[in-house]
């Protein structure tokens, strides 16, 4: 980088060729740890190419605590962003799909919820149908009859989850292919 007007001491910040190789090394370092880490990954699978499915029409579902699921709702969203971690449950270590509903639950409204996703569904709170999903419910994924994922529904056929290492937590929609493929159900904790 040139020395300029705008930036007379650039070049004190040129890389040198140790500077450099070190930065490299360590880079390289902390990507072969990061690879190491992590679950099971839920990511969708690129798309076949088949029909397309049509979208759901969507019910508006109003909560029956509104200020709770309007509390909980907009906390999820502000996390958008948060950087996927196996067993995180803050926004400072990052999130994985069940640290998420936990700490959300747990900071807006101090409910203490099961851990896991498969403890998460087994919870007491009544099943809902996916017609008649309201704001703060959770809903569940997986496959072979087992649940492995959980997110926290925000309306309109929308949820936020935390997907998989090397993602951040997220906005997705239910009519997504791989998302509609594996819905097992939805539960309700705000009742």
């Amino acid at each position: 980088m040139q020395a300029s007007p705008h930036y007379p001491d650039s070049d004190a910040f040129a890389p040198t060729g140790r500077r450099r190789a070190v930065g490299v090394l360590t880079m390289t370092l902390a990507l072969l740890a990061l690879a190491g880490c992590g679950g099971r990954d839920v990511r969708p699978a690129a798309p076949a190419a088949s029909a397309p499915v049509p979208q759901r029409t969507w019910n508006t579902v109003s909560p029956t605590d509104p200020a709770a699921a309007n509390a909980v709702l907009m906390r999820a969203i502000s996390l958008v962003g948060t950087p996927y971690r196996y067993g995180g449950n803050t926004p400072e270590g990052g999130f994985d799909c069940s640290g998420l509903v936990n700490y959300v639950f747990r900071d807006m409204l101090d409910v203490r919820l099961p851990r896991s996703s498969r403890e998460l569904y087994a919870y007491q709170g009544p099943k809902i149908d996916a017609e008649r999903l309201a704001p703060g419910d959770l809903v569940f994924f997986g496959s072979g009859g087992s649940v492995s994922h959980v997110g926290i529904y925000v309306g309109e056929g929308r949820f936020v989850h935390a997907p998989s290492t090397g993602g951040t937590v997220r906005l997705d929609h239910l009519d997504g292919s791989y998302w509609r493929r594996n819905y097992t159900g939805s539960r309700r904790v705000l009742h």
